[in-house]
């Protein structure tokens, strides 16, 4: 099958996670999808294929030479993002892409100047949606350059070191790999497949955090209200001004560090407003944790006990676990360079499950999908791109 095909049928499955849900995986539809990727490993040959309860497959190839090569994994996550739905996701391929804008629907355009990868692009055939879903290429599009990769592999008998390959659920909402067994999945190191540009070879995340404030108010009648009514909404108002006006991701770019607000709810009686935190550097980041707890601190003395804050750690920039430790990133550079492009390596403004796992032991940098403007409606796939990181994969392993 395909590369572009595999993901198109990957695309066809509603797999988003979710934040709320406390069950493992979040969300029962990513068992689907898991299920599916368990038989398709066991069709195209892997020695063993397993399904946890908890939704990870994990698949093994067997080293088929006596030749001391390095024990590799790759990794992709089966889960979808939350900011726009993943159901019924209809794919079609524009061919050969000619830089002009992309009507999606009546009421969606993409166009290189407003998304800038399309100038990257142009020529190439481009997988998109019909502007009502994501596309789901975050993170399907590494599962299908994996899949693809590993057939091409396995049919070619080419020799090869032993080969693990695991498809996670969650990592969307930061639990990718909560219950990812270290011991089942023994390599050297391995890759998550999970950026964008085909040339990247990350190994530097940012250090991410959660933070959920909520505010306490007192609801009395409007017309008695006087000295009396505390409006829980409007402190969540007065809290959100309160923090830096810049640092937000729409201002920020590089290493600067920001806070996001992704939701807010509230009424006279109670308010939240829950965050993400997000800082490449370590002592930033806990600047950024101090801001928001001291907020608190100066509304509470003003007016009483009513805010509350709650920081929950997600993950850590995987960098400063490496301990110079490169074998992976130059090996991933070997190969890109040998299948003509040129490496980069930049901090990448988000995380991966390999940050985590690298944080465990098992140091897990980054490589790209050729999909783009993940988590919204505008995300496409350029279908060379993805065929370049199969030939990629395959010089990895080999």
């Amino acid at each position: 099958m395909a590369v572009e095909k595999r993901l198109m049928h990957y695309a066809s499955f509603d797999t988003q996670s979710s934040e709320e849900s406390t069950s493992a995986p979040s969300t029962e539809k990513q068992l689907v999808l898991a299920c599916e990727l368990k038989a398709e490993c066991e069709k195209i040959g892997f020695d063993s294929v397993e399904l946890t309860d908890t939704g990870i497959v994990y698949a093994y190839l067997n080293a088929n030479t006596d030749k001391k090569m390095d024990r590799i994994g790759f990794i992709a996550h089966m889960d979808t993002a939350s900011e726009i739905t993943g159901a019924n996701v209809k794919c079609r391929v524009i061919s050969k892409y000619d830089g002009n804008a992309i009507q999606l629907n009546e009421e969606y355009s993409m166009s290189k100047e407003e998304f800038p990868a399309l100038a990257n692009c142009i020529g190439d055939d481009l997988i998109v949606t019909d502007g009502t879903t994501l596309l789901g290429a975050d993170d399907k599009a590494g599962i299908a350059i994996i899949l693809e990769a590993m057939e091409q592999l396995i049919q070619s008998e080419k020799e090869h070191g032993f080969i693990a390959v695991a498809f996670t659920p969650d990592e969307e909402v930061g639990r990718g790999v909560e219950n990812f067994e270290l011991d089942k999945f023994a390599v050297d190191y391995a890759f998550t497949i999970d950026g964008d540009r085909i040339d990247s070879v990350d190994y530097e995340t940012f250090n991410a955090a959660q933070a959920v404030v909520t505010f306490d108010g007192t609801s009395i009648h409007p017309g008695d209200a006087k000295d009396r009514m505390v409006n829980a909404s409007l402190l969540a108002m007065e809290y959100a001004s309160s923090l830096p006006k810049k640092q937000t991701p729409s201002y920020t770019q590089g290493r600067q560090g920001f806070y996001h607000l992704v939701g807010m709810e509230g009424i006279c009686e109670d308010a939240k407003l829950t965050y993400i935190l997000r800082n490449h550097s370590k002592q930033s980041f806990i600047a950024q944790k101090q801001k928001m707890e001291a907020i608190a601190d100066k509304m509470n003395e003003k007016y009483g006990s009513r805010v509350h804050v709650s920081i929950r750690d997600q993950y850590e920039n995987m960098r400063q676990y490496m301990h110079g430790d490169m074998r992976s990133v130059n090996k991933a550079k070997y190969a890109l360079r040998q299948c003509d492009v040129t490496p980069v390596s930049t901090p990448i403004r988000g995380g991966t499950d390999g940050a985590m796992l690298t944080a465990r032991g098992l140091i897990c940098p980054n490589l790209g999908t050729g999909s783009f403007n993940h988590h919204g409606r505008f995300e496409f796939a350029s279908i060379q791109k993805m065929e370049k990181m199969v030939e990629i994969v395959l010089k990895i392993v080999g």
